[in-house]
């Protein structure tokens, strides 16, 4: 039953996206859930804008253990700069439940944030997200 469980969430995480319109970070937490729900290891990834806020992409950057995972900016911006992304909004899950982000959350967004701004990319949010509920950077004015 688990493999079923495993499967469908692979499936649902390889599915195109639809032209979704994000003006949330609710909007995101539906969108990335599917992705992240049940895992038993931390994941993060990055959904990519246009400038209408229209998701063109969401990709896997990294996937870690249960307490840590990798935040490289090389291979965010690569995937940005190869779709001329407007705006990104990067995610990971935290397996322990812990919804409020740790120093290294706050330090990883941060780098991110500035490199970011030197290629006229938006950093617009960054979600952490459990199995009952996220932590979104934005809305507590982390960003």
């Amino acid at each position: 039953m688990a493999a079923v469980f495993e499967l469908s969430r692979r499936r649902q995480s390889e599915l195109p996206v639809k032209q979704k319109k994000i003006q949330s970070s609710q909007d995101v937490f539906h969108l990335i859930l599917p992705r992240l729900e049940g895992l038993k290891h931390e994941e993060f990834g990055v959904v990519l804008l246009n400038r209408a806020n229209t998701v063109l992409s969401i990709h896997q950057i990294s996937r870690g253990g249960v307490s840590a995972t990798v935040i490289d900016c090389k291979i965010i911006f690569n995937k940005a700069l190869a779709e001329l992304a407007s705006g990104i909004i990067l995610f990971h899950n935290h397996p322990s439940g812990q919804l409020h982000p740790s120093a290294e959350d706050v330090k990883s967004t941060e780098k991110v944030k500035a490199a970011a701004k030197v290629l006229d990319i938006s950093l617009l949010d960054h979600l952490i997200v459990t199995d009952t509920g996220y932590f979104s950077f934005a809305d507590e004015g982390k960003l």
